[in-house]
């Protein structure tokens, strides 16, 4: 048996190839790995995938469809902080670049707010001077926008899309209560092809800004004379006091006024001099310059010198001569302004010359409801006080509860009612109605939605308010008779007739007053040139005051589109459902890209994996210029 015997040596040989072996390993893996790198950089740039920007998602192809949501409401041309451009051109801009890489390999398709028609776009080079791009004084429907991006997906048999979304999420535009929300999220989640939707989010309204909105205009006789009055509320997104300056248009001619804020909404009421006139015509009033130019008029229009008039029902005789008597206060000639209706002659009854129709008994049915919606639909109102028993009828969801007495040492009173706007307003000199004196020993329940004007001191509401169409009816819980109330005597019972009588007037007008996008199919089709500026204007998308033959229009700014509340980015991923869903606040101006395909990156890299790979499999200089050792057999022996 030989025995082992340790050799400097040879111990070295075996160590250096033992070292030698660990190190070919190595190479041997990383060889592998850069080549399986090279591969994959081969296969994602064959996919051309997407990324940069608030648009990036990595490793997706290209879409078959790119559907582009322009929000361009008024809101939208608020101007980005400390910049001078607005949030809609920005959108462009940064909608216009990440497209620009799709024009060869996806259908682009446009859904703007005001039209909602989809328009497929050829090249984004001229996407911000489209004249569906530009700036309108609407409002916009996000769910509706959404709708209509599904229909036009589903009629194209369009593949793969991605829907872009820009907009400034403002509440009233993406209304998250509508039940709509549950239907199109659901319509988008159930098309075979994938979905995506990316939304850029301009939310951030920091600029100093004010607005104007018009709420109530009528024109009141002043003996031979006749002014205007005007209601307006303002809103501002700060709260130092200032001192505003106004300009006022009236006919054609501009006036200065000022206007004094202590906080960030205010309701003006001013009053304007028409002197003996007795035609209509039309003004404006408007706030000096500011973050968003397209909030700071109000245009109004205002009609002839009419009659107005009253139709009276009731059933109970001292109610009706009393309510005869409040509406002839209105009274300018000798014609009468009231006259009395009954349910006999309500059905043949002409309402062509009627403001004003106050009912008192059971609410109507069949004929008779008919004919009155459709008068407040045409602008009229309507007013019901209540039976006096029980009445198991209702008017478009309103109706009669039980009637409540009290004792006449505890009678009920009046503590809350809307002071700045409708039929119980302070009065031009700024006084309020005597509603806290006025007692109140009967009242009947009001039912069913309603929004309420005034309430008693335990919350129930004495009257309440409805719009339908253009006008509105409202629900009087208490009589004006000495056994229910002391509303008889005048000071608030005659006020309230008349203004209501004011506010029907204006469906006598040939002159009326719409928000911008809500023109009739009839009006589409005439011809409207605009009078309150020498360029041309487009009635459907920008606010103005217009003309087309006898007949003038004022187009406002939605009221809706002044509201400053924002909607959570979170709220807008949740109405969205499962939709994969990809959200960028963008919160200054940026050059950079929305999306681009990255394929050269791949391409680049899958080319260096490639020259690492060969440099590791190059034999080593250094071992081809060893000479293996000369060792004889006496040296081992």
């Amino acid at each position: 048996r030989h025995k082992p015997q340790p050799w400097a040596a040879m111990q070295f040989l075996l160590a250096a190839n033992r070292s030698s072996t660990s190190h070919a390993k190595l190479r041997q893996i990383l060889i592998l790995l850069f080549r399986v790198l090279a591969v994959l950089a081969l296969v994602l740039f064959i996919a051309r995938p997407l990324a940069g920007g608030w648009l990036g998602w990595a490793l997706s192809p290209a879409p078959d469809v790119i559907v582009l949501l322009l929000d361009r409401s008024a809101s939208m041309e608020t101007k980005l902080t400390g910049q001078t451009i607005t949030k809609r051109e920005q959108a462009l801009k940064l909608l216009s670049q990440a497209a620009k890489e799709f024009q060869e390999s996806s259908h682009l398709v446009l859904i703007e707010s005001a039209l909602r028609s989809p328009q497929q776009i050829a090249t984004t080079a001229t996407l911000s001077e489209l004249s569906l791009t530009a700036a309108t004084d609407t409002a916009a429907d996000l769910p509706a926008m959404l709708a209509t991006a599904f229909n036009w997906l589903v009629e194209n048999r369009a593949g793969a899309t991605e829907i872009w979304i820009a907009s400034d999420l403002q509440r009233t535009d993406w209304r998250p209560d509508d039940e709509r929300w549950k239907t199109v999220s659901a319509q988008l989640a159930s098309l075979p092809q994938r979905v995506r939707i990316r939304l850029l989010a301009f939310n951030d309204d920091r600029e100093p800004n004010a607005s104007v909105t018009l709420q109530e205009i009528f024109r009141r006789p002043r003996g031979e004379q006749a002014e205007l009055n005007l209601s307006l509320d303002f809103q501002r997104n700060i709260t130092p006091p200032a001192t505003l300056p106004l300009a006022v248009t009236l006919d054609g001619a501009r006036a200065q006024a000022e206007l004094a804020m202590d906080g960030q909404t205010l309701r003006w009421r001013h009053t304007l001099d028409l002197g003996a006139k007795k035609s209509g015509g039309w003004g404006s009033i408007a706030l000096p310059a500011d973050a968003n130019p397209r909030d700071n008029t109000a245009f109004f229009v205002y009609g002839a010198d009419t009659a107005l008039q009253a139709g009276i029902l009731a059933n109970d005789v001292p109610t009706g001569r009393l309510l005869r008597l409040a509406a002839a206060a209105a009274g300018r000639s000798n014609k009468p302004v009231a006259n009395a209706l009954t349910p006999a002659t309500l059905d043949t009854a002409s309402f062509a010359d009627h403001t004003l129709i106050a009912w008192q008994g059971a609410l109507p049915t069949g004929t008779a409801a008919t004919r009155l919606k459709g008068f407040i639909e045409e602008g009229g109102v309507v007013i019901f006080f209540p039976p006096g028993q029980p009445d198991a009828a209702q008017f478009l969801g309103a109706g009669w509860g039980d009637v409540q007495s009290t004792a006449a040492e505890k009678p009920f009173h009046i503590t809350r009612w809307e002071e700045q706007e409708g039929p119980l307003a302070k009065t031009d000199e700024g006084l309020s109605l005597p509603l806290p004196d006025t007692e109140f020993l009967k009242r009947q329940a009001i039912t069913g939605d309603k929004n309420v004007l005034a309430a008693f001191d335990d919350g129930a509401p004495f009257l309440t308010r409805r719009t339908l169409g253009r006008g509105q009816f409202f629900l009087c819980a208490s009589l004006p008779r000495d056994d229910w109330s002391s509303l008889g005597e005048g000071p608030v019972i005659v006020p309230l007739v008349q203004r209501l009588l004011q506010a029907g007037a204006r469906r006598l007008n040939q002159d009326t007053m719409i928000a911008c996008g809500e023109l009739s199919a009839a009006d589409k089709s005439k011809q409207w040139t605009a009078v309150d500026s020498a360029s041309p204007k487009d009635i459907l998308t920008q606010a103005g005051v217009y003309r087309s033959g006898d007949r003038l229009l004022a187009v406002n700014r939605p009221a809706s589109e002044s509201e400053r509340e924002q909607l959570e980015p979170d709220a807008a991923r949740r109405l969205l459902g499962n939709i994969p869903f990809q959200l960028l606040q963008e919160k200054r101006s940026r050059a950079d890209v929305l999306q681009g395909e990255i394929w050269r990156l791949f391409l680049l890299g899958m080319l260096l994996f490639l020259i690492v790979e060969s440099i590791l499999v190059l034999p080593d200089k250094r071992k081809a210029k060893l000479t293996p050792p000369n060792i004889t057999l006496g040296e081992l022996a």
